[in-house]
């Protein structure tokens, strides 16, 4: 697939500087790929509690986890299908990205929580926050300049 070539006009109307734009499909998939990853996070989150030991007795931590990852998941594939609310979406997910950096140092105040919890979450939720902004570069990219 070839990328278009624009001639930007100069003032006295005669033809200037050639560039390359920018495809619309590039910047969709771009969008699409970090709404995959996001749902690929979500499900990390969500399974890491068989892999990580997150908690020192009780279950709090992978149940946070659990409910989190789905939630993670859940969002990255509405995405993936809705076109429309991708934006308010991506902002869902900057948001939960959020909530898994600081989830660990919450429930720490009243449950002995393991350190595999703090860096796979932080690590997960910063992974989120990079993936959202790159889902809305793209999306913004997309987008007419006068809109």
């Amino acid at each position: 697939m070839s990328t278009p070539l624009i001639r930007r006009p100069e003032a006295d109307g005669a033809s200037g500087q050639a560039e390359y734009a920018l495809s619309a499909t590039g910047s969709v998939l771009g969008a699409q790929m970090s709404a995959v990853l996001a749902v690929l996070t979500g499900v990390w989150v969500a399974l890491s509690p068989w892999f990580l030991t997150l908690q020192q007795g009780g279950t709090n931590a992978n149940v946070v986890n659990l409910i989190s990852g789905l939630a993670v998941a859940g969002v990255g594939a509405f995405a993936l299908v809705n076109p429309r609310a991708f934006a308010s979406l991506q902002v869902g997910s900057a948001l939960l990205g959020v909530w898994l950096i600081i989830a660990g140092p919450i429930l720490s105040s009243k449950f002995t929580i393991a350190d595999p919890m703090f860096w796979s979450n932080s690590l997960a939720g910063g992974v989120l926050i990079v993936l959202a902004a790159a889902g809305l570069g793209a999306v913004a990219l997309r987008r007419p300049a006068g809109r």
